[in-house]
């Protein structure tokens, strides 16, 4: 085992467990419900942002019982860092957004900044109508971009979190819950 995987087990040996695999589960069937309710008849376009939003993505596109198109983008302010930086491209999405209703999923929503870059980038991109899905809702008054999800699944106090997404130092994503850091 290296020594950043050996660091990643301390960590998730002694954090704390905010929400268990059921909550999030109960979470994702209610995002799904009141997405499906908001976009069934709109032929969306659904942009997973990679890498934190690919599990809860996961977890919610099964279902959403309607037709709609799945694509991707890469944008990072973190690069396996705990803090973030400048905003870095690395892919954009492949689909035609002009004039389609566009639903951004990502794991969470903390200063809103990366996420408020995508919703911009996809309303500039012609899209008709753009909204926000995030797992967990960072509880804190430091939003500098975009300052409410249109869907959230649960929320946290202003502390360092990982699991179902999101990570610790490229760590952990993979985590069947979310967890609250305890160094």
């Amino acid at each position: 085992m290296s020594n950043e995987s050996q660091h990643a087990q301390k960590i998730l040996d002694n954090a704390s467990c905010l929400y268990d695999a059921n909550a999030i589960a109960d979470a994702v069937m209610i995002l799904a419900n009141a997405i499906s309710e908001k976009l069934k008849e709109s032929n969306p376009v659904v942009i997973t942002i990679m890498n934190g939003g690919l599990i809860p993505a996961g977890m919610i596109l099964p279902h959403l019982d309607f037709p709609l198109q799945c694509d991707y983008l890469h944008a990072s302010r973190y690069r396996g860092k705990t803090s973030g930086g400048e905003l870095d491209w690395i892919v954009k999405p492949q689909a035609e957004l002009k004039g389609r209703a566009v639903l951004i999923i990502d794991d969470i929503l903390d200063e809103g900044i990366t996420l408020q870059a995508i919703l911009d980038y996809c309303s500039k991109q012609g899209a008709s109508s753009v909204y926000s899905c995030v797992l967990v809702e960072k509880l804190h008054d430091r939003k500098k971009g975009c300052k409410k999800a249109d869907f959230i699944g649960l929320q946290v106090d202003d502390v360092y979190v990982f699991g179902c997404g999101m990570d610790y130092k490229g760590y952990l994503r993979n985590v069947a819950g979310i967890y609250a850091v305890n160094e």
